[in-house]
């Protein structure tokens, strides 16, 4: 549930709203029911639909034909939903670039020239050699649905591991190229799963699992993660085992080693939060893993060594997060050295080092500061942004005296700059052409009180002189959970809301990591209903402040995002006009027995605990569906591929929602192949943020302009 994989969700699904002068008649496919109930704690729960969670099977795979061909006779009837395409189409159809990234006497960047279904990945010599073609996805496969990622960088710049997966699954494959001849090695690590690789010698660390019984790669869960070393030119079957724990199945390990190759550090995680810190002196021989920081109440990572002591950020003892210096022989956290202190005004989110330099990030109200430190902490200079936004970056080698950031804003499409370490000079490296015109609207920032009165920040974007009367069309997103922080962030497909006068409102929930470790327990396991009333809150501020109204409000979001949507429709009705769950978390009592659904249960809890249980039971999208209640006009979305959140979600969702539901919104599925969390490539974004925008114009009656 990483950010990174966020945009890409949120891309995909990025609208919804069902309406039509003339409604659509639907006849909904037949769902059997089995005879299935489950006791907690003495409260009897039945699960008719339990045999959806089998999506292997060929009885499913009917239910899911029968479904798509209604959900999709039901999209091709709405007139505009071709116009939407095109222009779509015409939106995405500009180059983005990554950040260059230097190698050696290489760089490297990533480019798709617009309509490309997968970036290209270029190789050139210095930052004026003519680019190359290192590696183009779109070659791999008919479809264009292998990814191609870089995993990391062999200590004398030669190689470069890649992570290749298809069709959207979380799984990939570990692969080498030789960066001057840009040939493929022999070498092919399977079944990792989270992993980098970390160079080492003549080889890499990686983390991975067994392989899975055959039928079951997508939905078995995930068990015992180990890591290993992998020296080039060897089959996998002798990569040596460098850490397991046997008698802990349900843990993450990740592993990365310095810049100099000196040291290993081990992070342990018993989930998508709360890390344990161990590190290796690599230079003694079968050295063991030593703990830096133990226990699972608290995050830290390693930055960089200095010297035999250790940079770590973490939040021990630092909601808000602070950098340390560690020495290795005295742990303890009495004998810490603060290196960058906790700020109560902004949250650190990130620290890196460049050119014997060290940076740091931190959000003020959800807005990126960058700030360049010298390796004691002391403060060199606060960077100098753009405007109010997103920046990323700020990372390097420690020879380095140029680097590459990104910045990003809602009407602000990205810019990479080149940044003189040495004199704070940033100038503009590259920047985006895309077909719209930025001063068109206007982005603001307004705070409103939730339920209990907590302050919650929300961003508001929308054309210049748009009149709050009530009767705008809105698209309401956002997220609420895992300490993942939602930022300014530049996205072509919210033109099309835009320029067809649509309100685009994205509140920073609890739960997520925008004020801190503080915010984030407010919206997690016991807390959780915070969550959703927070959203509500947006959503009646919305409707109070006459962006929108009820008839014309849509809610959007995916993966925890789908959880939110699911809680808010069931809990609130009457709210919303149209509904947008992608790949949800929607079945809150079973999510943990699905691949690495037991990684959530630091955020929500499991229901093999009475306590949780009840808290889970509460709120659980399936299991709040009430029959004879008028639902918001749903469009549900997840993909065959997706072994994250599995499909049995959303599967057994609608089918409950189509049993119990009435009224004359359609309740819908579409269900997405040789896809993952999150689109697989170009073509099926478009497809389905096509589809998306169809149902939400004809459910808010508004008709998109012709372009």
């Amino acid at each position: 549930m990483e950010r990174k994989i966020l945009a890409v969700l949120l891309l995909a699904v990025l609208a919804a709203i069902p309406a039509c002068k003339k409604a659509m008649k639907i006849t909904y496919p037949a769902t059997k029911t089995v005879e299935q109930v489950d006791n907690y704690f003495g409260v009897k729960v039945a699960d008719p639909y339990r045999w959806l969670e089998d999506d292997k099977s060929a009885e499913t795979a009917q239910w899911v034909e029968a479904q798509n061909a209604v959900t999709f006779g039901y999209l091709k009837q709405i007139p505009y939903r071709d116009q939407i395409k095109k222009r779509l189409t015409d939106i995405f159809n500009y180059p983005r670039y990554s950040s260059p990234f230097r190698v050696g006497e290489y760089y490297l960047f990533s480019k798709n020239d617009g309509l490309q279904n997968q970036a290209v990945i270029y190789i050139q010599k210095g930052l004026t050699g003519q680019p190359e073609v290192l590696i183009d996805p779109n070659a791999l496969s008919p479809d264009g649905t292998i990814r191609i990622g870089l995993a990391g960088f062999s200590g004398d710049k030669k190689y470069a591991a890649i992570s290749r997966s298809e069709a959207g699954s979380d799984w990939s494959e570990i692969r080498v190229l030789e960066l001057a001849t840009k040939k493929e090695l022999p070498d092919r690590v399977q079944w990792s799963k989270f992993s980098a690789a970390a160079w080492f010698d003549r080889g890499f660390f990686y983390s991975g699992y067994d392989k899975p019984a055959p039928g079951k790669e997508l939905t078995a869960k995930n068990e015992f993660q180990k890591v290993y070393y992998h020296k080039l030119g060897d089959p996998q079957e002798k990569d040596a085992l460098v850490y397991e724990d046997r008698l802990h199945p349900l843990l993450y390990f990740g592993l990365a080693v310095s810049e100099d190759e000196r040291y290993a550090f081990l992070s342990v995680s018993a989930g998508t939060s709360g890390t344990e810190l161990y590190y290796k002196d690599l230079a003694r021989k079968n050295s063991a893993f030593a703990p830096l920081v133990r226990g699972f109440d608290f995050d830290s990572s390693a930055v960089d060594n200095v010297g035999d002591k250790f940079l770590v950020f973490t939040n021990v003892d630092a909601p808000n997060y602070r950098v340390v210096l560690i020495d290795p022989r005295k742990p303890a956290k009495e004998n810490w050295a603060t290196v960058i202190p906790e700020k109560k005004s902004e949250v650190l989110i990130s620290a890196g080092t460049a050119g014997g330099r060290l940076f740091a990030l931190c959000l003020k109200d959800a807005n990126t500061k960058a700030y360049q430190h010298a390796l004691d902490g002391k403060l060199e200079r606060e960077i100098e942004l753009p405007a109010l936004g997103t920046a990323s970056g700020f990372g390097g080698w420690k020879d380095d005296t140029t680097l590459f950031y990104s910045f990003t804003s809602f009407t602000f499409p990205p810019a990479i700059y080149r940044y003189d370490i040495a004199a704070g000079r940033s100038e503009v490296f590259r920047k985006a052409e895309v077909k719209f015109d930025p001063a068109a609207y206007e982005v603001k920032q307004v705070f409103y009180e939730s339920k209990d009165k907590t302050r919650v920040p929300m961003f508001i974007v929308h054309k210049k002189g748009l009149a709050l009367d009530g009767r705008n069309p809105c698209y309401l997103t956002a997220y609420g959970g895992f300490n993942i922080s939602i930022q300014p962030a530049f996205n072509p497909a919210l033109i099309v809301l835009l320029e067809n006068g649509c309100v685009f409102a994205e509140p920073n929930l609890r739960g997520g990591g925008e004020y801190g470790e503080t915010w984030h327990k407010a919206g997690m396991l016991l807390n959780k209903q915070n969550v959703f009333d927070d959203f509500i809150g947006a959503a009646e501020y919305l409707v109070r402040e006459k962006y929108t109204s009820s008839d014309r409000l849509a809610i959007a979001g995916g993966s925890n995002g789908g959880l939110l949507v699911g809680a808010a429709m069931t809990q609130r009705p009457e709210l919303f006009k149209v509904a947008l769950p992608a790949v949800g978390v929607m079945d809150m009592l079973r999510y943990h027995k699905f691949t690495v659904g037991w990684g959530w249960a630091v955020e929500y809890g499991a229901s093999d605990d009475e306590k949780n249980f009840r808290n889970l039971y509460a709120y659980s999208p399936l299991h709040n569906i009430k029959d004879g209640v008028a639902y918001p006009a749903t469009l549900v979305t997840t993909a065959d591929h997706d072994d994250r959140v599995v499909p049995a979600h959303s599967f057994k969702f609608i089918a409950t929602l189509q049993a119990r539901h009435e009224g004359r919104n359609p309740v819908l599925i579409r269900i997405e192949t040789r896809s993952g969390h999150g689109s697989s490539n170009i073509t099926k974004a478009i497809d389905e943020i096509s589809d998306a925008y169809a149902f939400m114009f004809n459910g808010t009656g508004v008709k998109p302009k012709a372009k």
